[in-house]
């Protein structure tokens, strides 16, 4: 039967799908889409930068990541008071504040050196010193330990602190409350100016807060902030201080600001990449139904891909959201193929027009296009990152989702493609020139690729020196605020850690004391000004035994007393509160972790030891660096120690970028090699896979060598743009493979593939000049990368037959 003789199909609806599929395919569609908006609005969306670190870290790496998660630097926020009149009205607004904030209830400890708030806690450490200090041996309590005790104490009466303790001089002659109060002193405190601290550098005073809430709860940090902005405009109204300025920064301002920014980009770049591509293809079809049309399989690849996510990772975090934009570029171009290659041609019978021809047709190739990026992103989701592997199963999840709503959905709503004609003619022209004239150019950009692949083999690792900040959204300002200020309170971000584990509290405990007594040492060398330990407010039980059972009995006690004190300005019948006291202590109940927690030092000890999130237990040791500070000198000390972790926090997050670093560059090489496996598997022809490849291959060398002469510091999200140029630029090779074969370049199918490129690359351009660094970087990449292997997809597109 002649192609003018075959009958249409009865109900059909002009050539289409009989109408009660298309029913069918319209309501699941619409089921998908409700189902994915309502995963989205039950979904947690995060910007923790922790999700971009190793799943399964070595032990130095859990214990900064679990610090980075849930420990007390997660929650420090550090503030700053600039203007006013004075130092003394900066003073006068840094205690106001504080007391504001210590009675809002959201901060576990405030600290500012305003000394006031911790009176309660000096009564508790004096009730219990004998079970605190560690000055409590048998040798402290011999005639000889209680004589030098003794002096030691009428000595610190002559000093200027001495006010404070003589009043104590007959229950504590031996000075356990002056050396316990030594260790609630940071080694590194700021100076103090009427009583508060203020910065040695600038005109600042400066506060310290930890948050009640885990680092991880934006919300509550973001609770927090608000009311630290909104205390602070309180007092100084109150102190009539107009010109006060406040400044924050901490991890807390860091992630609460990397979601809120990251959510206007994200907002933004959607709308204009929408309204920019819109436009575009208005104009390409001229027509207002066929734009619609085009952005449904958009939609659906955002809302599925989203979805995906949050049911896979339990949560979204504010990089994949972001990456959704990116998703417009190519997600449209499915709907772009289809729209053109699907309008009916001229002279054909309805039977094989439309949606048929370019099922039988085009949608092979399109499929395959699918199928490569699909095994180029899975690649990502084995990664042993989690955020790295977010962006995997968000890629692949919308492009199918787009590619089957194109497949299924859009030849019930146009089987004849777009109708309209618009510019498309002129796209069509234009991609033919380029078909025509670029193989003549394919030995100098031949040459051009290899002159970029050497230059980027000589710079080597250079060309990778991005670090770990290049993925942060905050600002270059912010963080040489955030450095300022912690180095006003003394708190250095490339500082040593230190933490001891146990399975118990009380094994911690014991790990931390055993630490203690190898980093006393460095104190007396100049290595260390000091270091906070847990263990100095809440011994080991162990500890605290043989504290209790060094003190000895009260006849004990007097008889040595009288003998201690002999020629003394202190006699020993002075001293009856003295016996009374350690006779107490003698039979007084040892201290748990709910006696401390309760205490009013119970924030400090919170800060110190916390419950691991795997379980088991860790106390941290803060150290305090001295002038002859060094590093390697700290890990020499605690050598040995199994259950004693040290990392140089700068150190290591650099040893964890370059681990993540080189765990991209095995991911995206393994999605490489899938890719070409997969072309091979399909094309069954080395000499067409060789034709598909070579484009791929030197727009990949291009982009790289011209960012390596540019200059620029590569990171790894510039290396996941790099699959994505693959990825789209399989879809060109493809069809320019196919026009090869059949030697008919046709002018839908040019057009189409100049306007899915003219999308693809305005949208990552837009991306490219974004403020957010790590999307930035995969739309540097992604816009050329794509222009280029489009371009030479075409220069390679006449090669011969073998």
């Amino acid at each position: 039967m002649s192609r003018a003789q075959r009958p249409a199909p009865a109900s059909t609806g002009d050539a289409g799908l009989p109408r009660g599929r298309r029913l069918v395919v319209v309501l699941l569609w619409l089921l998908v889409l409700a189902a994915g908006v309502g995963v989205i609005a039950r979904s947690k969306f995060d910007a923790d930068l922790s999700a971009f670190l190793p799943a399964s870290p070595d032990a130095r790496q859990r214990m900064l990541i679990e610090q980075l998660q849930s420990g007390v630097a997660s929650r420090t926020l550090f503030i700053g008071i600039e203007g006013g009149r004075d130092e003394a009205q900066r003073a006068a607004l840094s205690r106001d504040l504080g007391q504001r904030l210590r009675k809002s209830g959201l901060f576990d400890q405030v600290q500012n050196g305003d000394q006031s708030e911790w009176r309660d806690a000096g009564s508790w450490v004096f009730d219990r010193r004998y079970q605190l200090s560690p000055a409590v041996t048998p040798a402290h309590f011999t005639v000889e330990g209680l004589r030098n005790a003794i002096l030691d104490t009428l000595s610190l009466l002559g000093t200027p602190a001495g006010n404070a303790f003589k009043p104590l001089l007959d229950r504590d002659p031996t000075g356990e409350s002056a050396r316990m109060a030594e260790t609630l002193i940071p080694a590194s405190a700021p100076r103090s100016v009427d009583g508060v601290w203020a910065a040695r550098q600038a005109p600042r005073a400066v506060l310290l807060a930890s948050t009640r809430a885990a680092g991880g709860d934006l919300d509550a940090q973001a609770q927090a902030i608000a009311t630290i902005q909104a205390d602070f405009a309180q007092a100084a109204a109150r102190l009539e201080a107009p010109d006060a300025r406040l400044l924050l920064s901490g991890t807390a301002v860091f992630s609460v600001q990397s979601r809120d920014s990251i959510k206007r980009e994200a907002i933004h770049l959607a709308v204009v990449g929408a309204i920019v591509v819109s436009g575009l293809l208005l104009l390409a079809f001229g027509s207002l139904r066929a734009l619609v049309i085009a952005m449904l399989p958009v939609a659906t690849g955002v809302v599925v891909g989203t979805a995906a996510v949050s049911l896979v990772f339990g949560g979204v975090h504010g990089l994949t959201l972001g990456f959704g934009s990116t998703l417009i570029g190519e997600t449209v171009d499915y709907a772009i193929y289809y729209l053109i290659q699907a309008r009916q041609v001229a002279g054909e019978g309805p039977a094989q027009a439309g949606w048929q021809r370019w099922r039988d047709l085009h949608w092979p190739t399109v499929r395959l296009g699918l199928l490569t990026s699909v095994a180029g992103f899975a690649a990502l989701v084995f990664s042993g990152f989690p955020g790295l592997a977010q962006l995997g199963v968000f890629s692949i999840a919308g492009l199918v989702a787009a590619a089957l709503a194109t497949r299924l959905l859009l030849p019930v709503l146009a089987p004849q493609g777009a109708t309209g004609r618009g510019l498309r003619r002129y796209m069509a022209h234009a991609a033919g020139a380029i078909v025509r004239g670029l193989p003549r150019l394919r030995l100098p950009l031949m040459a051009l690729a290899a002159a970029g692949l050497a230059l980027v083999l000589w710079q080597g690792d250079q060309l990778w020196r991005a670090g770990l900040s290049s993925m942060s959204p905050v600002s270059r300002e912010s963080q040489a605020l955030d450095e300022q200020l912690r180095g006003d309170v003394g708190a250095s971000e490339g500082a040593t850690l230190v933490v001891a584990y146990g399975d118990t509290v009380d094994a911690a405990l014991r790990q931390a004391e055993m630490a203690g007594t190898r980093l006393d040492p460095l104190m007396e060398r100049g290595v260390l000004l000091g270091y906070d330990s847990v263990a100095r407010l809440l011994p080991s039980r162990e500890t605290q035994m043989q504290r209790r059972e060094a003190l000895p009995d009260a006849t004990t006690l007097r008889a040595r007393l009288e003998e201690a004190t002999a020629g003394l300005p202190l006699p020993a019948d002075r001293l009856a509160p003295f016996v009374a006291q350690v006779e107490a202590a003698r039979s007084a109940p040892l201290i748990g972790l709910d006696d401390a927690r309760k205490s009013p030092l119970g924030p400090v000890v919170d800060a110190l030891l916390f419950q691991r999130p795997g379980g088991g237990w860790a106390a941290m040791i803060s150290l305090h660096a001295g002038p002859q500070f060094q590093h390697a000198e700290v890990v020499k000390a605690l050598q040995g120690l199994p259950n004693v972790a040290v990392a140089e926090v700068g150190e290591e997050l650099g040893a964890l970028y370059k681990r993540y670093l080189h765990e991209a560059f095995v991911q995206v090489g393994l999605g490489a090699l899938a890719v070409v496996l997969l072309l091979g598997a399909w094309l069954r022809s080395g000499r067409r896979l060789l034709a598909v490849c070579q484009p791929l291959a030197a727009a990949v060398a291009l982009t790289l060598g011209a960012m390596a002469a540019m200059g620029m510091a590569l990171s790894i999200l510039h290396l996941v743009g790099l699959l994505l140029v693959v990825a789209v630029g399989s879809n060109y090779a493809l069809f320019f493979d196919q026009l090869r074969e059949t030697g008919h370049a046709d002018e839908d199918t040019l057009a189409s593939l100049m306007l899915v490129n003219l999308t693809t690359v305005i949208s990552f351009t837009l991306i490219a000049i974004s403020d957010i660094p790590s999307l930035a970087s995969i739309g540097q990449v992604v816009a050329p990368g794509a222009l280029l292997a489009l371009l030479l997809s075409a220069a390679f597109a006449r090669t011969a037959r073998a």
